[in-house]
């Protein structure tokens, strides 16, 4: 499960050098052995674990209004993303959070983190497989 979060790769260019950089994976790997200190196990219970609990959160923030039940949900879910290494789902929940708290949630927001959640759950289930 060691794969680092991005990959660059020497490239030709119009026949000259070039470097080509690969998207970001939608779980940082390498972060996730860090924080568990290389047990597959338990990356894969994280991982498990952190799928779940995006999906249910995401419903419940589908359903929300601007408010602090949303901004401490929104909460919630960055800092579960924090742990695995799903940054973009991290900053989206971030963005999500503010919105919420200042009363200012707009459509852009919730369809971020949920596009977010959406890749990182697609990339944890074909992991798992």
């Amino acid at each position: 499960m060691g794969v680092a979060a991005f990959r660059i790769e020497g490239g030709q260019r119009g026949g000259e050098p070039g470097l080509r950089v690969e998207k970001a994976s939608p779980v940082d790997l390498v972060h996730l052995a860090r924080q568990t200190m290389g047990d597959r196990a338990l990356e894969k219970e994280l991982l498990a674990l952190f799928e779940r609990q995006a999906a249910q959160i995401a419903e419940r923030l589908r359903q929300a209004e601007a408010g602090p039940e949303a901004a401490d949900l929104a909460h919630k879910l960055k800092g579960s993303a924090r742990a695995v290494g799903a940054a973009a789902v991290a900053a989206a929940a971030e963005h999500y959070e503010h919105g919420a708290r200042a009363g200012v949630l707009g459509q852009t927001e919730a369809e971020r983190l949920g596009a977010a959640v959406a890749e990182a759950r697609d990339f944890i289930s074909a992991l798992m497989a």
